[in-house]
């Protein structure tokens, strides 16, 4: 079974030779730290710890922390020292990076390019158009790729939008969380006009490439629930949501997995009704069971929910952590075991290594694993 084969079964809730494995996911402060502990240098993770890939068009849409503005807005530093730099970066944010701190995963965000329509209207809308040439490849490169990717042996996917993610970004959690009720038109027209743009980018080339997989990111989850209301979601982002994945079931496009940290256990439903098929990444930090959701819905696509905190314990806490949820999940089917979140530098190699050879031996006997966890008497 080729990979392709195999994130598909898996997905699908199919026979398969074992569970799909998603490639390594770590901060490059962990990768840093990896290579100082005996990891070669320019190593391709996937195949250093012999996991499977899947690959997203290269096309210009998502970004770190939100949509790719195109064209981009220059980069400027507008303050450094050695502790810091402050500046703005290529999608309009003023932020700040740590240069003294390793541990530093995120920047503080200090100003947002959106903060009304007037900036909606001039910097952010002209930049969310399809017609403008440089997203992704056009004329004899395009064709080429398209050719090359026909008879492919792994899983080819696109990113396709955000609805509540995008707009965060743009203006930051507390404008947009006022604006549903001081300005709704423009939070409605935001959403609708990325609705618009996500679908005149991906047509064409779905009409062309046979995808496997679609990714929707809206990295709108909290420590204890979403960010808004399903109520609120259901009145503002659904509809255009449902307006994507119907373009995307349309040409074929059935695994169609909405990415979001944090807990979103209340926006399930809605997701699922709204088309979608798969959530990633169950930070368990958060309180996210992907053992309980797998209980309360059965068809739902599961990738993540390994809680990356216990890889930086001992070998028998991460024997615990793994072995109380992958092998009923692999049995289950539609499970793609990964950690809930990059990995952080307090990782050793060392662990790393012995977490994802564990994983490995897990998904090709979860029989065997399954009856070891009860013998263990660990929680399923």
């Amino acid at each position: 079974m080729n990979q392709r084969e195999r994130f598909l079964n898996t997905a699908r809730f199919k026979t398969v030779d074992r569970a799909f494995l998603l490639a390594p996911w770590a901060w490059g402060a962990t990768v840093n730290r990896w290579h100082k502990e005996g990891m070669p240098e320019n190593i391709n993770l996937t195949e250093y710890f012999g996991t499977d890939q899947e690959i997203c068009l290269p096309i210009a849409m998502q970004g770190r922390y939100g949509p790719h503005l195109h064209p981009p807005l220059t980069r400027r530093i507008i303050e450094k020292n050695e502790s810091y730099v402050i500046l703005q970066d290529e999608e309009g944010n003023i932020v700040k990076l740590f240069g003294d701190d390793p541990l530093q995963s995120m920047p503080q965000w200090i100003e947002y390019p959106m903060k009304d329509r007037n900036d909606w209207e001039n910097i952010i809308k002209p930049r969310l158009d399809a017609k403008i040439p440089g997203r992704y490849p056009q004329g004899e490169d395009w064709e080429k790729y398209v050719n090359q990717v026909k008879d492919r042996d792994y899983a080819l996917g696109i990113w396709t939008g955000s609805f509540y993610g995008w707009p965060r970004g743009f203006m930051g959690v507390e404008l947009l969380s006022t604006m549903f009720y001081d300005d709704p038109m423009l939070v409605h027209e935001i959403c609708e006009h990325i609705a618009d743009f996500v679908i005149e980018m991906i047509t064409p080339i779905l009409k062309q490439i046979k995808l496997d997989f679609a990714f929707i990111w809206e990295d709108m989850g909290a420590k204890s629930g979403p960010l808004c209301s399903p109520k609120t979601y259901s009145e503002f982002m659904l509809p255009p949501l449902k307006r994507v994945t119907d373009i995307l079931h349309q040409y074929g496009v059935d695994i169609i997995i909405i990415d979001s940290d944090g807990n979103n256990d209340p926006l399930i439903p809605l997701w699922i009704d709204g088309g979608v098929t798969g959530l990633r990444p169950f930070e368990i930090a958060s309180d996210s069971d992907p053992v309980q959701i797998r209980k309360k819905y059965g068809n739902l696509i599961i990738q993540g929910g390994i809680d990356k905190r216990a890889l930086s314990k001992g070998k028998a806490d991460i024997e615990r952590e793994v072995l109380s949820k992958v092998p009923w999940l692999c049995l289950q089917g539609g499970y793609f075991p990964q950690v809930d979140h990059l990995v952080p530098p307090d990782v050793s190699l060392d662990n790393y290594k012995y977490y994802s050879q564990l994983v490995k031996s897990v998904v090709d006997d979860p029989e065997r694993y399954l009856y070891e966890a009860r013998r263990m008497r660990l929680e399923i």
